[in-house]
């Protein structure tokens, strides 16, 4: 009884394992997953070793995010990938040579005269086996210029990661200087609102204010902390951020230079129209495209060379130990050399129309490359207008709430003492204070966004890979 409920519950259970989830309502558990979580959990995370108290730049940033990120992995080893596949293409113009050994046992009936005699041998043939094509009028070539293009297309893919990954780390380390800077404007702030609530406190009680006045203080004060429990956990998030374009755990703690550090730029050097003939020219994966055309245009070759004839060359040479029986007489050994030698001549007449489709397809595939240039180029284009434009805009709001910041400075203290001189009520102190918070803040918005435009325009023109054209540092 045991036996059978176990035989009849097997199948059961590995269709179980081996089919769809039962029904949709509710998930389902295979087996395989426990497997493949505890796999990820014992697979080490790529240690980086972060300096201790080290306050790190930009440029040190990019540089650790180039050697940890996994993007960058990623796209260096199918560069090696393709690299291998070039040498795979190039040993088609090579001879292949294979050791081969072959054993062979039979018993057959031969017909003498009248009578059949059984017959039994054993051949025993250790032999060097070679293969060569000879010609082949452009398949193995076109096949290494295929090769040599995707190549050349996976290292412009490499630089194009770098490229994008530098601008990654670039984008989170200036939203992590706008969120640290609005996170200080944000405790300045809370500073001036509780001065302004210890005044109207010290004047409430000597009866120069008004209950009112104390609490529209309060009331200040307690949404300038509002305001910067709110920048606490941004900049967390701009910390968390940052750490993953460079490679590390989000939870990582380590300083960064501040943007105070930095310097901003005051102009623009180049023109719109030198920097999109800029980015033509270097952007990688404009030049990854071209390299497709380029494997496009061999795929035609090696389509085309099925049109004429092969040369093919096989042989094999060795030794051969034979055994021989007839009928139930003594059987007797030998051994000698042996050989063969074939050329072949393939000509391919009819494949009914096969060659001419493959031909239209690559065709096909080549000029959908060529318009894809087209398309992408227009895009270039387009981007860097765009981030150019960005750039230039974001000077002037930089060059405006500097001003803006200043001039605020300058009311919320004139603001603060015509109070103290019972001259000016509260509400225009606190009115003051608000917009120098105000203030405050989009002059630390407006400097970085004035990088991050200056590292996007970078970044569309194909200059964070420049060194000559860019550099991250203050």
């Amino acid at each position: 009884m045991t036996i059978a409920i176990l035989a009849s519950a097997a199948p059961q259970a590995r269709l179980a394992a081996q089919g769809a989830p039962p029904a949709s309502g509710a998930v389902w558990q295979p087996r395989g997953v426990q497997s493949l979580e505890h796999e990820l959990a014992i697979r080490p995370h790529e240690a980086v070793d972060l300096v201790p108290d080290k306050t790190y730049t930009l440029a040190e940033l990019i540089d650790l995010a180039q050697q940890s990120n996994p993007e960058t992995r990623v796209a260096w080893q199918e560069a090696k990938s393709k690299a291998a596949a070039l040498g795979i293409a190039r040993s088609a113009l090579y001879p292949t040579i294979s050791a081969v050994a072959v054993a062979v046992t039979l018993r057959t009936a031969t017909l003498i005269g009248e009578f059949f005699h059984r017959q039994t041998e054993g051949i025993f043939e250790p032999v060097l086996h070679v293969e060569y094509l000879v010609f082949d009028l452009g398949g193995r070539s076109g096949e290494i210029d295929a090769a040599k293009a995707n190549l050349l297309a996976s290292d412009l893919g490499f630089n194009d990661t770098h490229r994008r990954v530098i601008y990654q780390v670039a984008s989170a380390y200036y939203r992590l200087l706008n969120a640290e800077g609005q996170r200080q404007a944000a405790e300045v702030s809370l500073e001036n609102a509780k001065t302004v609530e210890e005044d109207a406190k010290a004047r409430l009680a000597n009866g120069l204010a008004t209950k009112p006045d104390e609490l529209e203080a309060t009331a200040a004060r307690i949404q300038a902390d509002y305001d910067l429990q709110a920048a606490v956990g941004v900049v967390d998030i701009a910390r968390g951020d940052l750490a993953t374009a460079v490679g590390l755990e989000p939870g990582t703690i380590f300083k960064v230079q501040g943007i105070d550090e930095l310097k901003l730029p005051s102009s623009i050097a180049d023109s719109v129209d030198q920097e999109i003939d800029r980015a033509v020219i270097q952007r990688p994966d404009l030049l990854q495209q071209l390299a497709r055309v380029r494997a496009a245009d061999a795929s035609i070759k090696r389509v085309r060379s099925t049109y004429f004839p092969s040369l093919s060359f096989t042989g094999d040479g060795g030794l051969a130990r034979a055994y021989g029986q007839q009928d139930l007489l003594p059987g007797s050994y030998a051994q000698g050399e042996v050989w063969d030698a074939e050329l072949e001549l393939k000509w391919t007449l009819f494949d009914g129309a096969g060659r001419e489709n493959r031909i239209a397809q690559a065709k096909a595939d080549k000029k959908a490359a060529q318009a894809q240039i087209d398309v992408l180029r227009d895009q270039i284009a387009n981007q860097v207008w765009a981030a150019y434009s960005d750039m230039q805009t974001a000077l002037r709001q930089q060059q405006a709430a500097a001003a803006l910041l200043t001039a605020s400075q300058q009311s919320y203290e004139a603001a603060h003492q015509a109070y103290g001189y019972g001259v000016r009520n509260l509400l225009d102190v606190v009115s003051a204070q608000k917009v120098l918070a105000q203030a405050r803040s989009e002059d630390i918005a407006a400097r970085t966004r004035l990088l991050l435009q200056v590292t996007n325009l970078a970044f569309r023109t194909g200059d964070l890979i420049q060194i000559q054209h860019w550099s991250p540092g203050p």
